[in-house]
This record gives C-alpha cells, sequence and structure tokens, in this order.
C-alpha cells in the first residue's frame, strides 16, 4: 500500500513538472528536432527509463531521509523561477540549459521524495544521466564544435601523411593535389560524437564495474569520435580524388555519418571488451590473493578440526 502510494505521488510530480517546465520542453524538443547537433537529447529520457525498468527487480530500500528530495524539488522550482523570470539577465540558450537542468533535478527529487535517499543510490546512472537532456548553451557548444573541426583537421593531416598523400594545412583548411578541403561547423561530426558518447555511457554502465574502467572508456570516446571523423574526411577525399569525384557530394558525404558511427562503436567495444578482460583477470587475482592471506591456496594442505 506504501509502495503504491509513493508511486502515485511520482505520478503527481510528474505531472506537476509537465506543467511547470512545459516551454523549456518544448524548446528543447524543437532543438532536438531541427538542430543536428542536439539530436541525441531524444534518446535520453527513452534510454533511462529502460535502463530504470532493467533493474526493476532490484528492492527499493526503505524510505529513508525523503525531506532531502524536498530540499531538491525546492531547488528546481527555485532555479526554474530563476530562469523563466530572466533575474540572471541570461541568454536564451542559457536559460533554456538552467530551465532543462533544474527540471532534471526536480525530477531527481521527486524520486528521492516518494522512495528515500537510499533509492538515489541504486538508480544513480539511470538518474545522472538525464542530465544529458540539458543542451549545451550556444557558447560551449561552439567551443566544443570548434575543439572537433581542429582536431578532425589535425586527424585528417595525420592519415594523409601516413599514407605519403602531400598535405598542407592551415586550421581547418586541408590542401592536397587536386582538393582544397574545408572542415566546416557542419562536418565537424557534433551529432555522431554525441550518439558515440551516449552510446559509450550506456556500454560502460552495463558491462564494467570498477569506475576507474567507465572512466577509462568514457574518456577514451572523446579521441575516438575525433578519430572517426578524421577517417570520414580522409576517406572521402581518397575516393574523390582516386576514384570519382561523386563522392565529394554523394550519399557517403551527405549521409554516411552512421556508418563512421558504427565504426567508432566498434573500436568503443573493442576497448570495452579489452577492460572487461582486464577487469576479470584483476577479480581473479585478488580473489587468489585473499585465499593466499587465508592459508587455502593450496587445498590439500588444508586440515579439518572440531573445536
Amino acid at each position: 500500500m506504501r509502495a503504491r502510494a509513493s508511486y502515485v505521488q511520482l505520478g503527481v510530480l510528474a505531472g506537476t513538472s509537465v506543467v511547470v517546465w512545459w516551454r523549456p520542453m518544448a524548446s528543447a524538443l524543437q532543438l532536438a528536432l531541427n538542430n543536428d547537433a542536439y539530436s541525441h537529447l531524444l534518446l535520453v529520457i527513452p534510454i533511462s527509463l529502460t535502463l530504470i525498468y532493467y533493474e526493476k527487480d532490484a528492492v527499493l530500500p526503505a524510505p529513508f531521509k525523503k525531506y532531502w528530495g524536498a530540499i531538491l524539488v525546492g531547488v528546481a522550482l527555485l532555479l526554474r523561477g530563476l530562469s523563466g523570470l530572466q533575474l540572471l539577465h541570461l541568454s536564451s540558450s542559457s536559460a533554456l540549459t538552467l530551465s532543462m537542468g533544474a527540471l532534471v533535478i526536480f525530477w531527481i527529487g521527486s524520486a528521492v521524495s516518494c522512495f528515500g535517499i537510499r533509492m538515489l543510490g541504486r538508480f544513480l546512472f539511470p538518474l545522472c544521466f538525464l542530465f544529458l537532456i540539458v543542451p549545451l548553451p550556444d557558447r560551449a557548444l561552439n567551443g566544443v564544435t570548434e575543439f572537433l573541426q581542429q582536431r578532425s583537421s589535425l586527424g585528417a593531416d595525420i592519415l594523409f601523411r601516413a599514407v605519403g598523400v602531400p598535405v598542407v594545412r592551415d586550421g581547418v583548411l586541408l590542401s592536397i593535389p587536386g582538393l582544397d578541403i574545408e572542415v566546416a561547423k557542419e562536418c565537424s561530426s557534433v551529432r555522431s560524437s554525441a550518439m558515440l558518447i551516449v552510446i559509450t555511457l550506456v556500454l560502460a554502465h552495463l558491462f564494467l564495474h570498477t569506475w576507474t574502467r567507465k572512466l577509462l572508456l568514457v574518456v577514451a570516446a572523446i579521441p575516438l569520435a575525433v578519430a572517426k571523423n578524421a577517417v570520414r574526411i580522409f576517406t572521402i577525399a581518397e575516393l574523390g580524388t582516386r576514384v570519382d569525384r561523386g563522392f565529394l557530394h554523394g550519399k557517403l558525404h551527405h549521409h554516411g555519418g552512421v556508418v563512421f558511427l558504427g565504426i567508432g562503436v566498434l573500436e568503443v567495444v573493442v576497448l570495452l571488451w579489452a577492460l572487461r578482460k582486464s577487469e576479470g583477470q584483476s577479480v581473479a587475482k585478488k580473489s587468489g590473493e585473499d585465499q593466499a592471506q587465508l592459508g587455502v591456496a593450496n587445498p590439500a594442505e588444508r586440515v579439518r578440526v572440531q573445536l
């Protein structure tokens, strides 16, 4: 009965959040539908709910310190008021970032209010994963885009030199025999890089157990995102200059992002396999050391006595 009441309370709070955050939610949805850099926002809530459902058989601990939820809800409403009334004089993109961040805090606070603070520990990743629906403000997005442009052009430069193609690089401009390449903002691979980060986070959560290895996998996804875009630039340029000029403006150029995203995911999976293997070896080694300390490394030497 108590559990049912908690779910009803959570439903009421969720409905309240839709009413209070209707405009920011609509703006974020419109941004995700119309801007490739934010298309990953559409995946966040379904993935988070799926992860929670995946762990639904886990027994929730008894409600404990539910007042922390009320504090989080209060903070979220305060932030929503500050952003909605423009009391901080933020830009429209920064105000949307603050509002959506407040929405996630409200959702987490609502869950804690209904089920207690221990529930947060049980579902920490799915709940914190929701912060990925918070769109970056324009200034931050421009910084990320510029970083990907610069590093992708550098990576493509290295690939050209590795196969003996003469290349001159000036920032995001690459010149090879018969072709000048500009790594424009539209070609920075922001969309597929965001998708790769999202996929990597989920894989790390599901298949790794130690925080160090999870962090290593997620951090490694950043250079892998750059590398896959460098491979894309190199591949299209080589096909366009050596095979058919049509590759420079064809489907692989405009719609081939999923192919190179697949390459990036494959690289992440290979690294994940290596980390899982090392994790298993580490556990086995620790288990062997523990047995040795207990004097049971050699079962034949064990002696049974009754005391």
